[in-house]
């Protein structure tokens, strides 16, 4: 039951209804004055807004002059990040750190650099004194992606030099958001689960000589043990999820604030709040609880024609929440297919052996190869559909026994990467507020007296 405070009242509810009533456009003016709804064209591209050196995505290339659909390929910083893992994972060592240096820099360390630049992660992974206490541990939320916002907002207090927004301050900063991200975002779930939950609270420090991939699992598991792959696969999505191009919401929103010249919490701040969305950072959440729904009413998981059923159903609108989607098919960019959903595949099934998951692996392998078919199908698409990035990490994490609490905060981890490396592009140029054009489609009107009102 809602306390005061929350209640959506009568007047309220009425109030409501009037700014929906006068507040809708009819979408045909959008056509008629050529205005890119969500700044992309009928073909789901992106207007292009800006430039930037720090990543590329790729889903088409040019045959006889026009653009053809092909797979799909993620750059950071010209490197393939296919490549970058492969690299990582032939040499043995974590790649998020080395991952993160690229972004900001430019290019990838030596040994030497690499071993100092983890020594300053390392430095700057500790928060003030009586942080947890009197800020994470008061007032938790239940939304950890809000309370994660409210810890960055609350650290502009604690640093002498908040306003300063030339490049080697701002680095300091961000370097300092990305080492804490992790302890900021376990320790607000942990305040949580302690009193809404009624769960034990156990607040554990990181280790400097562990990756952040590590940490994360360090500092979340009451015993602080996990395996050498658990430790892999969660550091593989972490480069997944560091940077995807300028035009994704949240990236956006950073280069939109920074280029208001305001401070580095804040900016960091507003794109957090654009990554909570379920139509952002929350999409792998959906598909988990998708699959839960599956798993309960599809009664033989082997059975393609009982899971094609249900895809179909999940179309029509008959299953699940009825949104007529199939969560984790498809994506805004890419068309045949999202690389670091293939990255992560290739990491599922041996973490799925690991656990005794396989059933449900398998599961999702036969969604993967279904859903594209049954969706050409029964809807008029104008580019290829294949599972996305969000189709398989949500299974990793539930297998890594991370809270569903966290999945969208362990993307934020992840994407403070990239924030910081397109905020210090977008000071570096020192370009104009970015300030697009809103066409005005509302008639003018005479003033009306009071009393002549109504």
């Amino acid at each position: 039951m809602a306390n005061e405070y929350s209640e959506i009242t009568p007047e309220i509810q009425r109030l409501a209804d009037l700014c929906q009533r006068n507040g809708r456009i009819d979408p045909e003016l959008y056509t008629r004055y050529d205005v890119k709804r969500g700044l992309r064209d009928l073909n789901g591209k992106g207007v292009l807004a800006g430039l930037t050196e720090i990543s590329e995505i790729q889903s088409t290339m040019k045959v006889d002059g026009k653009d053809v659909p092909c797979e799909g390929k993620l750059f950071y910083r010209g490197i393939d990040v296919e490549e970058l893992i492969r690299g990582c994972v032939r040499e043995r060592r974590f790649g998020f750190e080395e991952t993160t240096y690229l972004l900001l820099f430019g290019e990838l360390p030596t040994r030497e650099e690499l071993d100092e630049f983890n020594r300053l992660l390392s430095h700057y992974r500790s928060l003030p004194t009586s942080f947890v206490r009197d800020i994470i541990m008061k007032a938790p939320s239940h939304d950890m992606m809000n309370t994660l916002a409210r810890s960055v907002l609350t650290l502009y207090s604690y640093d002498d030099f908040s306003d300063d927004i030339s490049i080697p301050n701002v680095l300091r900063q961000c370097m300092q958001l990305i080492a804490l991200f992790p302890l900021l975002s376990v320790y607000g779930y942990q305040a949580y689960r302690h009193y809404h939950d009624g769960q034990s609270l156990f607040i554990h420090a990181p280790v400097d000589k562990l990756s952040t991939a590590e940490n994360i699992l360090h500092i979340l598991r009451a015993d602080c043990k996990y395996t050498a792959l658990e430790a892999r696969v969660l550091d593989i999505a972490l480069i997944l999820h560091a940077e995807h191009g300028g035009g994704n919401n949240s990236t956006f929103t950073t280069h939109v604030v920074s280029s208001s010249g305001t401070d580095t919490y804040s900016a960091i701040a507003a794109a957090l709040g654009s990554l909570k969305g379920p139509k952002h950072g929350g999409a792998n959440i959906k598909v988990v609880r998708m699959f839960e729904d599956m798993k309960e009413v599809v009664k033989d998981w082997k059975d393609e024609e009982e899971v094609s059923s249900y895809l179909r159903r999940l179309l029509h609108k008959e299953a699940f929440d009825k949104a007529g989607l199939i969560y984790g098919m498809g994506h805004a960019v890419y068309s045949l297919s999202d690389p670091r959903a293939k990255v992560m595949e290739s990491f599922v099934k041996s973490l799925s052996e690991e656990k005794g998951r396989m059933d449900e692996y398998n599961l999702y392998s036969m969604v993967a190869r279904l859903a594209p078919q049954i969706i050409s199908q029964e809807r008029r698409i104008y580019k290829g559909v294949s599972p996305n990035v969000d189709f398989f990490s949500g299974f990793i994490y539930s297998m890594l026994d991370l809270p569903l609490e966290l999945y969208t905060p362990i993307f934020a981890i992840a994407r403070i990467s990239g924030w910081s490396a397109h905020r210090i592009e977008e000071l570096t140029n020192a370009g104009k507020i970015i300030r697009p054009a809103y066409r005005a489609v509302q008639d003018r009107r005479d003033y009306r007296p009071m009393d002549q009102r109504g």
